[in-house]
């Protein structure tokens, strides 16, 4: 596996890796990586000739009072991972590589970026998108990979791409993949390492309140008192607070009040710890 941390050789090497035709797969990722990075790594090895991947932890899209600092880095154990997984190339820059003096350019996706994670985090998915798209034009790659834990990112990228016109990757080009979660069904994320043993124990009650609240409504009982009891039994489990706890339509993930026959989608998001969880189920209609 070849690493790059310029812009110059990432795109040199890139080049080489298209000779002859072969298409690239690209993986964006903050490192601190895990099974569902992984998963994303294998699933892009299926579907193209060679996979790059990215770790970058990006400034813009935390708040002031958030977890820059302290988010895990382990560039060189991240990277021995990747490898071992046939990936063909690394994409690490550093701050200043990807955001040089003068930069001024901001990527602002309305609609699906502003409830949920977007009312919570002010600006988050402006640097989200403008990351991405910096990453989309840097690597130019055939398809892009992405895990559906992170539910209103995947819509906010997709928005972004059909928006500009991107043609690599095409919208229809990045690929949303299925949760992976642990063995108690809590969803792996890097922030998981957060939890001390008790909130870690704790946590396990999220997917499983979930999929029991998911059971009722998709019964027939009413969303909102359903919704209501899901966070009191958070809240008794020791979550510190929920931020939201939302059904939403899958597309526009604009709230809803009950089942149309669209797709649906219950979303997330929930405090314990100090530590921010996020996780999101499918309804069926």
């Amino acid at each position: 596996m070849q690493t790059a941390h310029t812009l110059d050789v990432l795109r040199t090497q890139v080049a080489k890796l298209r000779e002859g035709g072969d298409t690239v797969g690209l993986v964006p990722t903050m490192g601190a990586l895990h099974e569902g990075h992984l998963t994303l790594v294998r699933r892009a090895r299926e579907a193209c000739d060679h996979v790059v991947a990215s770790i970058f932890v990006n400034p813009t899209q935390f708040g002031p009072n958030e977890d820059l600092d302290a988010y895990p880095r382990q560039l060189e154990v991240d990277a021995a991972m990747l490898e071992a997984e046939g990936c063909a190339l690394l994409w690490a820059p550093n701050a200043a590589e990807m955001y040089p003096d003068g930069f001024a350019t901001n990527i602002t996706v309305t609609g699906v970026s502003e409830g949920l994670c977007g009312a919570s985090r002010p600006g988050h998915f402006d640097g989200v998108a403008t990351v991405v798209c910096k990453l989309f034009h840097q690597a130019l790659p055939d398809m892009a990979f992405f895990g559906e834990k992170d539910f209103q990112q995947l819509a906010v990228i997709r928005a972004m791409a059909r928006d500009l016109d991107l043609t690599r990757p095409h919208v229809h080009s990045i690929i949303g993949v299925p949760t992976v979660r642990e063995a108690d069904g809590l969803a792996m994320s890097s922030r998981n390492r957060y939890l001390s043993d008790t909130d870690r124990t704790a946590a396990a009650t999220l997917p499983r309140a979930m999929k029991e609240a998911i059971a009722r409504i998709e019964d027939g009982q009413e969303p909102a008192p359903t919704l209501n009891a899901f966070e009191d039994e958070l809240l008794g489990a020791g979550f510190d607070s929920i931020d939201y706890a939302s059904l939403v339509d899958s597309s526009s993930l604009a709230p809803i009040s009950a089942l149309t026959g669209s797709a649906a989608r219950l979303i997330v998001a929930a405090r314990i710890g100090g530590t921010r969880l996020i996780d999101n189920m499918a309804v069926s209609a």
